[in-house]
């Protein structure tokens, strides 16, 4: 095929990802999953070693050991700890937003236990809310895993992308789009509106056929377990419970990202991305996992 015909494909498809309006349904929580009652309840598991492996975490990404004097912006801050990372890292202003209330109080909570003193501050605010004019530019805006759970992810990178300072870094984590993409649609919808109890059966089912998986390609689930590490100081067991609720939910590809941050007026630094084994994508039957991006603005 032509490699303009390609281009133009890869484009059509970036358009059509737009397939839910920007609207009044996006800022409201209860049509989402409640991201931020799973993070309230690991950030009080948080430990010195959790801290430490989000501070690698963003180094990896940032291919830098600190952040002395850049200001941080930390978009669906969820548990508050890589907020927390940026603070220790040396960053000298931290904003960290959340649409949900109980992950705004959460980090609140977090960064008042471990820097009372440092030069953060934290709202519950959209974001198809912010604004560079009245919030300001940030040197590195980092949304890890956030962005394709607003119901429009490429609105929501747009708008993220805006609050990158000239020459800043936009530091952010999309699912990569898998065949299972359908089912696990259906099934975030249909988890997130579960009770409690049906939720536990369901992660149950799912660690189930985890372990099975892991056993037959001779490895130990609880040594698994034990060393888990998503280089972001989660643990195995909320990253479940945030994975099979996650709605809204949308995924892409690393081509059709490089796209629109293109488009945008992004250059590329690095991206770490899993590898899709049937034209470009894997089954997803786990799911989709997250490719990781940081495009440096022109």
């Amino acid at each position: 095929m032509d490699f303009r015909l390609k281009v133009v494909g890869l484009a059509e498809r970036v358009k059509g990802l737009r397939y839910m309006n920007k609207s009044k349904s996006l800022v409201n929580v209860e049509l989402h999953f409640a991201f931020g009652k799973n993070w309230a309840e690991y950030a009080e598991k948080v430990t010195e070693a959790e801290i430490a492996e989000a501070e690698r975490g963003l180094q990896r990404l940032l291919a830098q050991d600190r952040l002395d004097g850049l200001s941080f912006l930390d978009i669906g801050c969820g548990s508050g700890i890589h907020s927390l990372a940026a603070i220790r890292l040396g960053a000298r202003k931290v904003f960290a937003v959340d649409l949900d209330a109980d992950s705004v109080h959460t980090t609140q909570a977090l960064l008042k236990r471990h820097v009372p003193s440092g030069g953060w501050s934290v709202k519950e605010i959209s974001v198809f809310d912010l604004d560079p004019d009245r919030h300001g530019a940030y040197e590195v805006v980092y949304s890890w895993g956030v962005l394709h759970h607003t119901g429009a992810m490429v609105d929501a990178i747009e708008s993220a992308a805006r609050m990158v300072a000239p020459g800043g870094r936009f530091v952010f984590a999309l699912y990569r789009r898998v065949w299972m993409d359908f089912f696990w649609c259906w099934e975030k919808r249909w988890y997130s509106k579960a009770s409690p109890a049906v939720q536990r059966i369901v992660q149950a089912i799912y660690i189930w056929f985890y372990r099975f998986a892991l056993w037959v390609t001779g490895r130990n689930f609880k040594k698994y377990v034990e060393n888990y590490s998503s280089n972001r100081g989660m643990d195995f067991y909320h990253d479940v419970h945030d994975w099979l609720g996650g709605y809204p939910y949308e995924s892409i590809l690393p081509q059709e990202v490089d796209l629109l941050m293109q488009k945008l007026g992004f250059s590329r630094e690095r991206v770490f991305a899993r590898q899709g084994r049937f034209f470009g994508r894997s089954t997803g039957l786990f799911g989709s996992g997250c490719d990781e991006y940081v495009y440096r603005k022109d």
